[in-house]
């Protein structure tokens, strides 16, 4: 992945501190790659005898950070396998963060959820968010007692009660309007996000989606990864395309050979089946991934660039 106008993140604010350190940049340090980041790049580059680009691609991270390139996450996003890459941009629609961060992303109560935490907003509602716990106690219980300490009893006799007792904890662990995560917790939810062990586990736990992403690419006919990755946020933000929502796609498919179209058809007529509020946040995100970029939330994307996810077949 590379880094430009428009990316937003923890990887852009290390850049800006990174840039002020040398001399380039006395902006603010706000993680969003904005005018005057640009500026900074392009200043860097010019004088480091580069590409003039304003983009932080493999070339200029080494120039800028040396042998600490590696802690630019988001530059090797796209070596990673596609249920990795889908999840990650998916996680980033429902978060609004780019990954890592997607994985350690942590709300409150604010619909009804309780906590809402990871990727794909696992929760103590709908009781998805206790089996990614309980499997992180049984399977990694020294990582997680190096995060949560004296409180991982607490959260253990929580995972042992009734969905409930689960909101009840959690509405005791947040502020009781604005739903922020008071600390100790928020900060030890969000260490435990950015451990391999527990993205790991969120990516096992996507894996039926992306199993069903891939089965819906081959019931309409399509090729490409971004074919899996539209199915995948299809079933994750929707459940699943509509009896009737599938006959239109199809009928709508006797006038369209190409990848694209066929994307942007399902796109479309995806955002049609949702109730109104909620059709321009669907249309966006779908749209976005049929055509491989597009704003969503504010936030710039490409996929090929950030995620590694093309027109290639998958």
């Amino acid at each position: 992945m590379i880094i430009k106008l428009g990316s937003v993140g923890d990887d852009v604010r290390r850049l800006q501190e990174r840039l002020r350190e040398l001399g380039f940049y006395d902006g603010r340090i706000d993680g969003i790659f904005g005018g005057a980041t640009l500026s900074a790049v392009k200043a860097f580059q010019k004088n480091e005898g580069l590409k003039v680009d304003g983009i932080i691609g493999p070339e200029t991270a080494r120039k800028l950070f040396g042998d600490k390139v590696n802690e630019l996450s988001n530059l090797s996003i796209t070596n990673y396998p596609l249920d990795y890459r889908c999840l990650c941009l998916t996680g980033s629609f429902e978060t609004g963060k780019m990954p890592p961060e997607c994985f350690s992303a942590l709300s409150g109560n604010f619909d009804g959820q309780g906590i809402s935490f990871g990727a794909l907003q696992w929760n103590f509602g709908q009781g998805s968010l206790q089996p990614l716990l309980r499997e992180m106690i049984k399977e990694y219980r020294e990582v997680i007692e190096s995060i949560f300490h004296d409180k991982l009893p607490i959260l253990e006799e929580v995972l042992k009660n009734s969905r409930e007792e689960a909101l009840e904890f959690a509405d005791s662990i947040q502020h009781p309007v604005k739903h922020y995560i008071y600390e100790p917790w928020k900060g030890m939810f969000r260490e435990l996000g950015r451990t391999k062990e527990f993205q790991a586990i969120q990516l096992r736990f996507a894996s039926k989606i992306y199993g069903n992403a891939k089965r819906h690419v081959e019931e309409y006919g399509l090729r490409s990864e971004r074919g899996v990755a539209l199915m995948f946020d299809i079933i994750v933000q929707c459940g699943s395309i509509k009896k009737m929502t599938k006959e239109k796609i199809l009928s709508d498919f006797n006038n369209s050979t190409s990848e694209v179209s066929r994307l942007e058809i399902i796109a479309l007529r995806v955002s049609e089946q949702v109730k109104p509020r909620w059709q321009d946040d669907v249309k966006s995100r779908k749209l976005c991934i049929a055509r491989g970029e597009g704003y969503v939330h504010n936030i710039l994307y490409n996929l090929s660039e950030q995620f590694g996810i093309s027109l290639r077949n998958c």
